[in-house]
């Protein structure tokens, strides 16, 4: 939960020497300049972009446990672990071998393998609420597949989301969403058709009453409620549980599904995810990234009543090629098995808690407006003296010229977090408590330049 920090003995004095000399960037800058001709923007995907941060984006070339190389020979401790889903840090060799292992007998086959059944039982092993899943390739399309079947279930149309919660780039759901629309300064896409925006209802977060509003004002034609986990997207804006609570009950009420989009949270926040943090049960919920050990791959998944629905048992089609593919299932079984392992979590969240409160009593000694806000191994800075920050209004925009300094001075002492002052970072396992340190001391003289430069 979010630290509640109390005032401690101020810390011994400490005084940031001269700065370290700005990263060579050389190589990356050439790349980026060919990654132009190629990609829009020269990048991929738009997060990948270093548009609200300094200089371009590196181009990484190797991770190993908790530090990622650049093209420039840079190393840095990281703490985007691929946006989440490395929470056993890079590299890992279970996850390596079982890999190896899968590809020396194949990469894709279109048919079923032994290894869905395996992920699938693990998944399935501390989530009741999943009775039957379904594989997919990414955590936008499982949240694409959720909807659509949320829809063919209960015969409504219309979806309820919230401010600030970013479900992936389906036409539907790119409206006032988060990530890398927020730091663009967007609230929508073009391309999407008015028709479909019109299908959507957004509701501000931490607001029960509007909730209500919309189920009054469109009675039964809400098909689903949809709610980020933690939403963690537009910085990490941790519910209460009464909240969340009230979402369940009120879904229930109305004949709407709750579909819980665990795709950053699930197996990240804990073997059970958000949905055993809050103590709820969803009718639909989605995973992506963990579930794969890095591999391309998503699910979405809910009581068999309501997945029946999904063809060829029901009418509502979905389908997928590289759906179970057994190179990501074998990544995905991997890790599993190493989460589920005795005091995984408790390790892990112990670390990321002492590593975010330490640095908060930093802050604080030093009458900083910053606020780490956390839960599990998920942190987020947010530059403000609002404590917590739960809704995306809360977050001024302002504060980005903050973090644009933050994340120069970091990059400089070798520190990686995600080019947004929107984005969360991710405590790992590979992370010990030295790197931990290191980082620290980073943090530290990074927020001194900070607020010297303001």
């Amino acid at each position: 939960m979010l630290g509640l920090f109390r005032k401690e003995k101020k810390e011994d004095t400490f005084s940031t020497l001269a700065g370290p000399p700005e990263i060579s960037r050389s190589r990356s800058d050439e790349l980026y300049e060919a990654a132009k001709s190629h990609f829009p923007g020269g990048v991929n995907s738009p997060v990948r972009a270093f548009k609200s941060v300094e200089g371009v984006p590196l181009f990484i070339k190797k991770g190993e446990g908790c530090h990622i190389w650049d093209e420039d020979e840079n190393q840095f401790i990281d703490f985007c672990c691929s946006w989440g889903p490395l929470i056993l840090g890079h590299n890992h060799p279970a996850i390596r071998e079982s890999i190896i292992e899968a590809v020396a007998n194949g990469t894709t086959f279109g048919a079923p393998t032994r290894l869905e059944n395996e992920l699938a039982e693990l998944i399935r092993k501390h989530n009741p609420h999943i009775e039957k899943l379904r594989f997919v390739s990414s955590g936008t399309e499982a949240v694409m597949s959720a909807i659509r079947l949320a829809r063919g279930y209960t015969g409504r149309d219309k979806i309820l989301k919230f401010e600030g919660c970013y479900h992936g780039h389906a036409d539907s759901l790119l409206v006032k969403a988060g990530s890398g629309l927020v730091t663009f300064g967007e609230t929508t896409s073009a391309g999407v058709p008015e028709a479909f925006a019109k299908e959507t209802l957004v509701a501000p977060l931490n607001n029960i009453d509007a909730v209500k509003q919309a189920f009054k004002d469109h009675k039964e034609g809400i098909a689903a409620v949809i709610i980020e986990g933690v939403p963690a997207n537009n910085g990490l804006l941790i519910q209460d549980p009464e909240y969340m609570q009230a979402i369940r009950e009120i879904c229930t009420q109305q004949g709407a599904l709750l579909i819980l989009d665990e795709v950053i949270t699930g197996f990240r926040l804990g073997i059970d995810g958000a949905a055993g943090y809050y103590g709820i049960r969803p009718d639909l919920v989605t995973y992506g990234k963990v579930i794969g050990g890095g591999m391309p791959v998503g699910c979405y998944g809910g009581s068999a009543e309501v997945m029946n629905s999904i063809s060829p048992d029901g009418p509502v089609y979905q389908a997928g090629t590289l759906s179970g593919n057994p190179v990501a299932m074998a990544a995905g079984i991997a890790q599993l098995k190493v989460l589920h392992g005795s005091n995984f979590y408790k390790n892990l969240n112990n670390k990321a808690r002492e590593f975010a409160e330490s640095i908060q009593r930093f802050a604080e000694a030093r009458n900083y407006p910053v606020r780490i806000q956390f839960v599990g191994s998920l942190f987020w800075f947010a530059f403000t003296t609002l404590s917590p920050v739960r809704a995306a209004e809360e977050i001024d925009p302002a504060s980005m010229d903050l973090f644009r300094v933050f994340h120069r001075e970091l990059l400089n002492r070798g520190v990686y977090l995600g080019p947004s002052g929107y984005e969360v970072g991710f405590v790992s396992a590979a992370h010990s408590k030295v790197e931990l340190e290191k980082a620290k001391r980073a943090i530290f003289e990074a927020l001194e330049v900070t607020f010297k430069k303001h």
